[in-house]
């Protein structure tokens, strides 16, 4: 939801720059997020961004993202304010049991969905280009400018392993926590049908794959 809120910006310029501020990694390590490894003061585009965000599910990369699209004048404002934007999202969208408190899934009081409220997003996400080229993306190696204007690379790598193992698989996010257990939307197309679907609270890695597989096998066969 975070990358189909950035994305549905008017007048998105998804190659603008923004600067990594030190209450990202502050918070990345407050949490013991996943992340990103963002570095402060380089400057990260908003593509660089989604990339960032989705494929080592960077709660750095999510924060920098809320923290510019947000409105307000101070970052609690406009973070509150763009996790405001996920939740008028999500009605408008009709996913009437999903309801969000952060802006990459660390739960406060009242983060929450289901299997299909999560198969819906990720269907209407995928209908934006970038979305969908992301997603499907292995890993990838990005040039991002240094707070010195000089230049590193940073290189990501996605946790969803049915890329590359699955025959016809493009997306879409992986997630885990200690009461959603290991989760995983999936998608993938093969002679022009797509089958798409969500699977919460598998017990591994491993099984949360397993199970997306039985059930794009399923959908493929019906």
């Amino acid at each position: 939801m975070t990358a189909r809120v950035v994305l549905a910006e008017k007048n998105l310029n998804l190659d603008a720059k923004v600067t990594i501020q030190k209450a990202y990694s502050d918070y990345i390590v407050s949490n013991t997020a996943s992340s990103a490894r963002l570095i402060v003061g380089d400057k990260v585009t908003v593509r660089q961004l989604l990339y960032g965000l989705m494929l080592p599910s960077g709660c750095d990369a999510a924060y920098a993202l809320a923290d510019k699209f947000g409105s307000g004048s101070t970052r609690a404002k406009r973070v509150k304010s763009f996790i405001g934007k996920m939740n008028s999202t999500a009605r408008s969208l009709g996913l009437k049991n999903t309801h969000f408190d952060s802006f990459d899934g660390i739960g406060i009081t009242s983060n929450y969905s289901t299997p299909r409220d999560l198969t819906k997003l990720a269907g209407n996400a995928m209908r934006y280009p970038t979305f969908r080229t992301v997603v499907k993306t292995k890993s990838t190696k990005q040039k991002v400018t240094t707070k010195n204007n000089g230049y590193r690379y940073m290189s990501w790598t996605n946790t969803n392993t049915l890329l590359g193992s699955y025959s016809g698989a493009i997306g879409v996010k992986t997630g885990s926590g200690p009461e959603a257990k290991y989760c995983l939307v999936f998608a993938a197309t093969r002679s022009g049908r797509t089958v798409i679907g969500t699977v919460l609270a598998s017990s591994s890695e491993v099984q949360r794959a397993t199970d997306a597989k039985k059930l794009m096998d399923y959908g493929f066969k019906k």
